[in-house]
């Protein structure tokens, strides 16, 4: 499941068509309503501060690693 704002680049057909093509299911806020993620957007902004912002990552599947070790120690 990828979750989004309304965004126009999300309600794009390419957009839309990307997620169907991978087999993701694609979740919106609702319009106009700024809250209605708001524990996954700050689980988010920790994730990024804690485990990105600080790493440099020599190859993709360095950065793939680390974030799943993120998450599954969280």
């Amino acid at each position: 499941m990828v979750h989004s704002d309304r965004g126009s680049q999300y309600c794009s057909n390419a957009y839309q068509a990307l997620l169907a093509k991978r087999q993701l299911i694609c979740s919106m806020s609702k319009k106009g309503d700024c809250y209605d993620n708001a524990a996954m957007e700050s689980w988010n902004h920790g994730f990024k501060v804690e485990a990105i912002h600080a790493e440099r990552f020599p190859t993709r599947n360095d950065a793939k690693q680390h974030v799943f070790d993120y998450i599954e120690a969280y």
